[in-house]
């Protein structure tokens, strides 16, 4: 159907009338007949009648109803701009959740209740707030979700979201950590074609502002955010060789690193099965337990060694041939006597350079706070303990070089006197073993080239930490209760999982691996109310999204996002 003119009346007296047409075919071909006739009517409701013939309309209330016209005359004068929300970081993390199917795994896994705001609604909200403006729930209930696009975006007015609203959401968001791991894993491996033969372990700790009465984790241990003042719970996560996520586990702030490879090995096969896997982990994690039990189980591992093991292979570090695996960069491979592990010598020129200047530092400040001392026991009369205090302590301050100085401190003639000379052999043996340290493995099939590659993946597991502190803001902790802290964890772990899904995106793009920068360049975009008046007296109010530069544009077109031109207004 559609809309024609018809005309009666001749010359000047000539009128146009409307009347909605139907065309049907026929045997004789097609025809028109008219199904009604509507009169004179203004232009905007013309528009409206054409619409709702051709079925464009959703109902006959379109007809002379239309609230926005297509064509008005606006003052001018009186535009303006109104309600102007952060858009582009929002609408670009729910893209992305979106894609994972995160979204969808929430709206299926989280039950609905009866609460008005749906649960997996607000729970989504939590995970895009930490990654465009973390901050505590308060700050998202009374600040941010207000200023965001959100309350269009997921379709929540900002009325249904307070701070009571995002706490519950957290309990009820909780319960699903294994079975949100679980989803990621699989969907992130298809997604991206990731291979889980190589797991990244390591440990980090956050602390807490208060006492944390409330949360038996909560304990004083070694910080590495240097708060040994606050308390403190240790995170171990588990990273894929290219630093995606597979899993974590939240300890007590007092525990060792060592104590927790059992745990999380365990935990990690009863979640994804004993597949052929090689664990990565650090030296802090190394114990002869520690391999025991994963040879025990005949799993894989490289780890790191103590400085301490460089002792026994003097030798080989002097003597024999290297093969160098990149600048400045040699390996060597020394079979362990049963044949059962493989030690990977490791010597690095830049690693060397840096623990020499070290060592003379040290050095130079021991040296000079020696003869400090020594000049002190002339001038006046001190006692034996009193001077081997302050070597004693000298020797703490500066323990990189402590052993290059063999000290003693006698009593003579009734005063106490500093005896020092510097030890030759251990200048020798740091001039032999700077720069140098010891890989461990019973992965018999790989090269010592492909074992330090390996190893070297750690730095993703710390990378991690690092975007999860400072981008994410995962410490300080101000929940009390142990739940709480829980799910504080995992928001920031999805949080990190569209953060690194971004970064594989956009390496899928062409655009590198840096999602910080393309998440900085689109923050800019925003959605605004623009308001004209008409001369008619009415305001038409339109919701939109300011138009991208041209380097946004290109991001989005290599990403394959597709900006919306407007926004529907949440109802209040």
């Amino acid at each position: 159907m559609y809309i024609r003119p018809v005309y009666a009346g001749k010359g000047p007296k000539r009128v146009a009338y409307w009347a909605v047409v139907e065309s049907y075919r026929t045997p004789r071909g097609p025809r028109q007949r008219t199904v009604a006739y509507v009169g004179k009517m203004p232009a905007a409701q013309r528009r409206g009648v054409a619409e709702a013939a051709g079925g464009g309309s959703k109902g006959q209330g379109d007809l002379f109803e239309r609230e926005e016209p297509a064509w008005v005359e606006v003052d001018a004068q009186r535009v303006r701009v109104e309600n102007v929300r952060a858009f582009g970081g929002p609408w670009l993390g729910l893209a992305v959740m979106r894609r994972l199917g995160l979204v969808g795994f929430l709206q299926r896994t989280i039950p609905a209740g009866r609460a008005t705001a749906p649960w997996w609604a607000v729970a989504v909200a939590l995970v895009l707030s930490r990654l465009c403006e973390p901050s505590s729930e308060l700050h998202i209930a009374e600040h941010f979700y207000g200023a965001s696009a959100l309350p269009e975006l997921l379709g929540m007015p900002s009325s249904k979201v307070n701070d009571d609203r995002l706490y519950r959401a957290l309990d009820a968001l909780r319960p699903h950590k294994a079975s949100l791991e679980v989803f990621l894993k699989e969907r992130l491996g298809t997604l991206f074609n990731l291979d889980y033969d190589l797991l990244l372990y390591d440990v980090t700790s956050t602390y807490f502002e208060g006492e944390a009465t409330g949360n038996p984790l909560a304990q004083r241990g070694y910080s590495r955010d240097s708060r040994p003042d606050c308390k403190q719970v240790c995170i171990g996560l588990v990273v894929s060789r290219c630093g995606m996520p597979l899993g974590y586990e939240v300890f007590a702030g007092n525990r060792t690193d060592v104590t927790t490879v059992e745990a999380i090995v365990t935990t990690m096969e009863r979640r994804y099965g004993r597949a052929s896997r090689i664990w990565a982990m650090d030296r802090g994690m190394v114990s002869e337990a520690n391999l025991e039990f994963l040879r025990a189980g005949d799993r894989r591992y490289i780890v790191g060694t103590p400085k301490s093991l460089l002792k026994q292979f003097e030798r080989e570090l002097s003597a024999g041939e290297w093969t160098t695996i990149r600048d400045q960069l040699e390996v060597k491979h020394c079979p362990s006597p049963d044949g059962d592990e493989t030690f990977i010598l490791c010597r690095s020129v830049a690693r060397r350079e840096k623990e020499q200047a070290m060592h003379a530092r040290f050095e130079q400040r021991l040296e000079e706070g020696l003869q400090r001392i020594e000049a002190g026991c002339r001038k006046r009369r001190q006692t034996v303990g009193t001077v081997a205090t302050r070597v004693g302590r000298l020797l703490q301050r500066n323990s990189r070089a402590a052993r290059l100085f063999k000290t003693t401190v006698v009593e003579e003639n009734g005063r106490a006197v500093l005896r020092w000379r510097k030890n030759p052999d251990w200048q020798d043996w740091t001039r032999l073993s700077d720069g140098c340290y010891v890989l461990r493995s019973n992965v018999s099939d790989w090269s010592a080239r492909e074992l330090w590659e390996a190893y070297m993946q750690l730095t993703e597991a710390e990378a991690a930490f690092r975007i999860q502190k400072s981008d994410l803001s995962i410490r300080p902790v101000w929940h009390q209760r142990s739940d709480r802290v829980e799910a504080h964890i995992l928001v920031c772990f999805l949080a990190y999982v569209v953060w690194k899904a971004l970064g594989q995106f956009c390496r899928q793009a062409g655009l590198g691996d840096e999602p910080r920068r393309v998440l900085s360049e689109l923050s800019s975009l925003r959605s605004v109310d623009v308001v004209l008046p008409t001369r008619a007296g009415p305001e038409l109010r339109h919701r939109c999204v300011t138009r991208p530069t041209d380097h946004q544009a290109i991001l989005l077109h290599h990403l394959g996002f597709h900006l919306p031109s407007h926004l529907e207004q949440t109802p209040l």
